[in-house]
């Protein structure tokens, strides 16, 4: 996949996706799949704003069970479906620990084994079509309380009766699946840029007809023409609207500032996933546990703690996560948990992203959620053809939301919608049968130096696409070193640059690769990385020195989704 901004100009297409999150890559692909010509612009790098931000859950729909939902339950269960199937080595089934209390009401384990046979009852389908029994999704079961203590002797009190275990799913590397579904709309024909910024929509009458782009890496400016425009921008998609068009949605998005926290160590083992009950409640809950439930995550050795709602409405480029928030944050587990006994010192790195929300009361204890996306065909809002808005609730809605947007742009364009592929069909690199499989198959091609652990790594980032960077140190490319303390290949820095399109280090250290997953990289590590990329892009040491310098920028602010200082000073 190259990055060909030429090819913007070259021809009219039927689609321009604006935005290349997780929403914006979804429909591309599935766009270009049912045929359209497509193009994908984002202003910066694939999955680099609010899906970058993700929990990385995939909500399976248990949760609304409470709202008595069913069809959002089913629509969050074939989601994740979809998610395992086509995307098997980036999106695994997560079991969760619920505790229960008491022999009756609704902490029990009676009203939770009801619950989960009516959860198990509704969605017989759920694992329908995923070939790899280790991304099935099983039934719900319980732990008695002798178990539960075993497990977590730490979170165990004189009350619990035992634990149920229910299973979402999660997303292993949420910008390596972006980049899945952006790398299959290229390979379908689908024209991709990033660091491209969609300035101007073009009209001609009452419809839409373009969209004037300028290339952030050249400073080109660029027309494209096309019959349609997604505006899949996320919470910019209401500034692209004002600025480009001079329109104001009504009513205005109400967004939520959903943040969450990192400990850099396992505090609920490596596999299951523990519920936390919070402080606030949902407000829009038919029958409710009391408070509403945190997560305790296992992450890369690490452990995400979330999530925190807050309604935002200022710039979305401009909310921060406050000291104090963190502190409450913290509180309020301690609280539930006091053996943990968490402080600020323990959390290496806070992330938040904006999303659609309702309301939270006026006091933050009552949430009121988003229950959907926000679709908006501005042909019936506000008499302009050719143009649909799209602001995702959450990044596991993607593929739905993308089926949904596709089909009416379809029937706009053509008279009628063809089926949509894009829930059964791999995706770049997911096209094997089981990941075991898989994974012993690789160990027989790749160099016998990587030992299971990072040629484990090397297969998860990159499914039956390891061969791309393997074939790389076969054609003799300087690419077989482990980077320092890593077990990143040089070599998948190079393939990152000739054919996933990484155009600055940023791209390659917080997306391409897992080398600022959960700590930041040694120096030794990151110059290694902006040297390779250096060699392979033409960079003198100015622009060597200004990449490395960008990287340390991110990674030093404080409390607003990157790593706290204190953990880069140290370092």
């Amino acid at each position: 996949m190259k990055r060909r901004p030429e090819a913007l100009s070259q021809e009219l297409f039927d689609l321009v996706v604006i935005g290349g999150g997780m929403h914006g890559a979804a429909c591309a692909l599935d766009a270009a799949q049912r045929g359209l010509k497509v193009a994908l612009l984002e202003r910066g790098d694939f999955c680099g704003a609010t899906s970058a931000n993700s929990f990385k859950v995939v909500h399976g729909g248990m949760r609304y069970l409470q709202h008595a939902d069913v069809a959002r339950l089913r629509g969050s269960a074939r989601a994740r479906r979809a998610y395992l199937k086509i995307a098997p080595h980036l999106v695994r089934p997560l079991p969760i620990l619920v505790p229960t209390y008491g022999r009756l009401g609704l902490k029990s384990k009676f009203a939770l084994r009801t619950a989960f046979a009516l959860y198990d009852a509704l969605t017989p389908d759920r694992n329908r079509g995923i070939s790899d029994p280790a991304r099935k999704i099983p039934p719900g079961s319980f732990l008695s309380a002798r178990e539960f203590k075993d497990l977590h002797p730490e979170l165990a009190t004189e009350a619990l009766t035992g634990a149920g275990i229910f299973h979402d799913g999660q997303f292993i590397n949420p910008p390596r699946l972006v980049l899945a579904f952006v790398r299959s709309a290229a390979a379908l024909g689908a024209v991709i840029v990033n660091h491209m910024s969609a300035m101007e929509l073009h009209r001609d009458g009452n419809a839409v007809t373009g969209v004037g782009a300028v290339d952030q890496i050249t400073g080109q400016k660029w027309d494209i023409r096309t019959r349609w425009v997604v505006n899949a921008a996320g919470p910019y998609a209401e500034a692209l609207l004002k600025d480009t068009l001079d329109i104001d949605l009504d009513p205005p998005g109400t967004y939520s500032r959903d943040a969450w926290f990192m400990v850099n160590r396992p505090l609920v083992g490596e596999r299951q996933a523990v519920t936390v009950p919070g402080r606030s409640r949902d407000g829009d809950a038919l029958a409710s546990r009391g408070a509403r439930h945190l997560f305790l995550v296992p992450w890369r050795g690490a452990t995400l703690i979330g999530v925190w709602h807050k309604v935002y409405n200022g710039p979305p480029d401009d909310y921060t996560v406050t000291e104090e928030e963190l502190k409450g944050w913290l509180d309020e587990v301690n609280e539930a948990y006091p053996s943990l006994s968490l402080k600020v010192e323990d959390v290496s790195r806070t992330h938040a992203g904006l999303v659609p929300f309702a309301h939270d009361g006026g006091n933050g204890s009552t949430l009121q959620f988003a229950h959907r996306s926000r679709f908006i065909d501005h042909a019936d809002t506000q008499g302009v053809d050719g143009l649909t808005t799209v602001i995702g609730v959450r990044m596991t809605s993607a593929v739905p939301d993308a089926i949904e947007i596709v089909d009416l742009v379809q029937k706009r364009l053509q008279g009628r919608a063809t089926d949509s592929v894009l829930e059964r069909s791999a995706l770049y690199g997911g096209d094997f049968d089981t990941f075991d499989t898989l994974l012993k198959e690789a160990v027989q091609r790749v160099p016998s130096h990587l030992s299971h652990h990072a040629l484990e790594a090397l297969v998860t980032s990159h499914g039956t696409a390891y061969t791309e960077v393997i074939d790389l140190i076969k054609a003799g490319s300087d690419g077989a070193e482990f980077l320092h303390g890593t077990h990143v290949l040089e070599a998948e820095i190079i393939q990152a640059v000739r054919n996933e399109m990484a155009t600055t280090l940023t791209d390659v250290v917080f997306r391409r690769t897992v080398l600022c997953a959960t700590a930041p990289p040694s120096d030794a590590a990151l110059n290694r990385t902006a040297e390779i990329m250096a060699m392979e892009l033409g960079w003198d040491s100015t622009r060597t020195r200004a990449e490395v310098a960008a990287v340390w920028e991110c990674l030093a602010q404080p409390l607003s989704g990157r790593l706290l200082l204190a953990q880069v000073d140290s370092r």
